[in-house]
């Protein structure tokens, strides 16, 4: 596997695009999130598929799949960003957190749990910590087993786990994410044993478009405050997100606090993730730079255009 591009601020977020030699194409990104210095908070968002098969609403990465990365392909992100800034194998950072979450559904590629277990021996970085964003899909408990005991064993209270929830309207989900997925029920049992004697509480993220349905009382009834908090993120300006009128409802302040303050007043811990607005331009989140790369023009209706980013190798 080889680097061939990148775009992005070193000193905001880098947005690189490695080949398989098999010639298959993913993205990572390493990211210094403001206000914090490489050396207070440094992140790395790796792909563990090439391209992702769910084809959400929102999501830029749907556009095409072409399999699973291997472990030594997946470690080759981190190798790369880790030696491009530091040289070696020793990450300095006081927090140092790996997003398993770029491009595709981790649960889908059984690797992810090898390099899970790899990383604690292969770095020396004492501020690590994991991190792992999922919808749950259906058929996939053995991997999510397999993962509590990696944790376990490996990270106690250094995981990060994440439920990709994005609305609780049963239909509004289904449409958004167009795969069968576990249902809450089953979520909240899983999440109550990951937090087990674990500091950090499970998140529940939601995208919020203009749209989206969240009600704080279905919440309840599944997700106890206590071992759950809500994370909210903007709809970021994706092809897909633009050609289904997914505006994000954080540009509508009034609507995004109505939501945050229902939640509060429910009893969660409610974090607002808004990014560097600069991020959208560079393509940091906005969910598949590979079609960029490849020249490739999405027709939407309403003739939207993501703009093109300047390559460098």
């Amino acid at each position: 596997m080889k680097v061939i591009a990148k775009t992005g601020n070193d000193e905001l977020a880098t947005v690189y695009i490695a080949q398989s030699e098999s010639g298959k194409l993913l993205e990572f990104v390493e990211s210094v999130p403001p206000p914090f210095t490489l050396y207070e908070k440094w992140v790395l968002i790796i792909s563990t598929l090439y391209g992702c098969p769910i084809k959400c609403r929102f999501c830029d990465a749907g556009s095409y799949y072409s399999g699973k990365p291997t472990k030594d392909e997946l470690l080759f992100q981190i190798d790369y960003l880790i030696k491009n800034r530091f040289g070696g194998e020793s990450v300095p950072s006081k927090k140092f957190k790996i997003q398993f979450s770029r491009m595709g559904e981790p649960s889908f590629n059984p690797a992810v749990l090898e390099a899970l277990q790899e990383i604690p021996s292969r770095y020396n970085a004492p501020g690590f910590y994991p991190s792992l964003s999922t919808i749950a899909p259906n058929g996939t408990d053995e991997f999510f087993e397999e993962l509590l005991q990696i944790k376990n064993k490996y990270y106690k209270n250094k995981f990060q786990f994440q439920f990709s929830i994005h609305s609780t309207d049963l239909a509004q989900r289904n449409w958004l994410i167009p795969v069968k997925t576990w249902n809450f029920d089953k979520m909240a049992n899983f999440g109550e044993k990951f937090h087990k004697d674990h500091q950090q509480k499970v998140t529940l993220n939601f995208a919020l478009a203009d749209n989206t349905i969240v009600e704080p009382g279905i919440l309840l009834n599944y997700f106890n405050p206590d071992n759950f908090l809500i994370k909210t993120t903007p709809v970021n300006p994706t092809f897909n997100a633009q050609k289904n009128n997914l505006d994000s409802s954080i540009s509508k302040s009034s609507k995004h606090n109505v939501i945050i303050d229902s939640l509060k007043n429910a009893g969660y811990e409610v974090i607002v993730s808004i990014g560097d607005l600069t991020e959208n331009e560079i393509g940091s989140n906005c969910g598949q730079h590979v079609m960029n790369f490849l020249g490739n023009k999405l027709k939407i209706e309403n003739s939207y255009t993501f703009p093109i980013q300047k390559y460098s190798i």
